[in-house]
């Protein structure tokens, strides 16, 4: 049986607000099977919010969640490494409105689980197995899920900008892959977008030790990680966002400069189709990334 995980212990870390700017701790809890991922407010009396599409918030440089009186921010490096790694359920209590931006990448994340070690439940996996295209398209931008025996993403992006016209990548996400070649990815923007960003209130926590930074001769502040790690990062953001469906996907995604929005707007219109899915239980057509669950602590080591 492909059994449902959670953490073996918890782990807290401390860090600051891509947006806010503020300190913010968090600390990841195991849960039960069923439970999902659930964001903790522990400043607002513990008020949760499920990580779900049916609780999106709207998109400002980052994927948001609110329900009711409570929300949370700049959620999708966590998911995307939570999800990748095969954390089904699990608590993550917060004392702010955002989660930490850290280095900018998922790979922070990933030494949190690393170090909490990953144990296994009773309860079986469930995935959402694509059996027909689903796409949306808005002007220049598209993002559709094709039917696949494993999960994989293939993302382009183009910008206008001379170091940056155009990258494009696929890969096929594991836990190894993604630890190995998405997460140590960043986040990036171009000087001339940060002092705009922060006229209308966000990146204030943004620095030099947390982004990408290009400007019109080059990349500001440390070497790329990647060559293309712009495309990477983005590959990671999708990767976070489409977990808001709840349930591990089995499918190719296919993006162009599709971006949190339409990440998001997506992973709505796939619950809603629900005649181009069905939920299955692993094994999955033999496929052994799918079938044989990786020893309980059996975490790829960190990648930089």
């Amino acid at each position: 049986m492909n059994a449902q995980r959670t953490l073996r212990r918890p782990i807290s870390c401390t860090g600051v607000g891509l947006h806010s700017g503020h300190k913010v701790n968090l600390t990841l809890k195991p849960a039960p099977a069923n439970f999902g991922i659930r964001f903790r407010r522990t400043d607002l009396g513990n008020l949760e919010v499920p990580a779900t599409v049916h609780h999106l918030l709207a998109i400002q440089l980052a994927t948001g969640l609110a329900r009711n009186e409570v929300s949370v921010e700049t959620v999708e490096h966590l998911l995307a490494a939570l999800v990748s790694i095969g954390i089904d359920n699990v608590i993550v209590e917060l004392n702010s409105p955002e989660v930490p931006i850290m280095d900018g990448s998922a790979s922070p994340f990933v030494y949190l689980i690393q170090e909490a070690g990953v144990r296994r439940l009773s309860a079986p996996r469930k995935y959402l197995k694509v059996l027909s295209p689903i796409a949306i398209t808005r002007d220049d931008k598209s993002i559709a899920l094709h039917p696949s025996d494993h999960f994989k993403v293939t993302y382009s992006i183009s910008y206008d900008h001379p170091l940056l016209r155009h990258q494009l990548r696929t890969l096929r996400i594991t836990r190894e892959t993604f630890v190995e070649e998405v997460a140590p990815a960043r986040t990036f923007t171009f000087l001339k977008d940060v002092e705009t960003n922060r006229q209308r209130g966000l990146a204030l926590g943004g620095s030099l030790e947390n982004a990408v930074v290009l400007g019109d001769t080059g990349v500001l502040n440390s070497a790329l990680r990647f060559e293309d790690e712009f495309v990477r990062h983005k590959i990671l953001d999708a990767v976070g966002d489409l977990a808001l469906v709840g349930y591990p996907v089995i499918g190719h995604l296919v993006a162009h400069r599709a971006g949190h929005a339409l990440h998001t707007e997506f992973a709505a219109k796939v619950l809603e189709q629900t005649q181009a899915w069905r939920l299955i239980e692993g094994p999955v057509n033999g496929d052994a990334s799918l079938a044989v669950p990786m020893a309980d602590d059996a975490v790829p080591p960190l990648v930089n």
